[in-house]
């Protein structure tokens, strides 16, 4: 079970998603499978996406069916289905109508994003969850202090410069 950190509040993501991004290691990640059991994960690895001028962002295109909810305020689930396998994990983040993400890379232990999702079992009905009332998954502040390094984002090499060079993936130092 969890031992009663206090859970994040939806106004930790309604800030730029280049702050929140850094925010966001050492924090604990919990999740309540179907069976009840509960699990707890420290974030390790994330990158910020940021909104409708970020040629790598999703939301870069504008408001469609997939990213609909990256309009919306931040602290909400935006997962999207990568080669017909793997859930990605991202937290909405800024005020309504920012567009704006941050994509889990990686928990203690899980390193990858296409991991992370199968860790937790995510799924399609995890889109849009509200981090601040779901029972299935939500964050936890921790004590930790964190050191990390920023480095370029991975795998997104058709959005071209300076996208490609953004130091916008943030990894803990261990």
């Amino acid at each position: 079970m969890t031992t009663g950190s206090a859970r994040i509040p939806n106004s930790f993501f309604q800030r730029a998603v280049t702050e929140v991004a850094p925010d966001l290691l050492g924090k604990k990640l919990v999740r309540r499978f179907d069976d009840g059991l509960v699990q707890e994960y420290i974030i390790t690895e994330t990158e910020a996406y940021r909104g409708h001028d970020d040629k790598a962002c999703h939301a870069n295109k504008g408001k469609t069916a997939r990213t609909e909810v990256m309009f919306r305020e931040g602290g909400l689930v935006y997962v999207y289905l990568i080669y017909g396998m793997y859930w990605l994990l991202n937290f909405v983040t800024g005020p309504e109508g920012d567009a704006s993400a941050v994509l889990i890379r990686g928990l203690h232990g899980i390193s990858g994003p296409g991991r992370v999702g199968k860790a937790l079992q995510l799924d399609k009905s995890f889109y849009g969850e509200d981090l601040s009332t779901s029972n299935r998954i939500w964050l936890e502040e921790t004590d930790a202090k964190v050191n990390y390094s920023a480095l370029p984002r991975v795998g997104i090499d058709y959005a071209g410069e300076p996208w490609i060079s953004k130091p916008w993936r943030f990894i803990a130092e261990k």
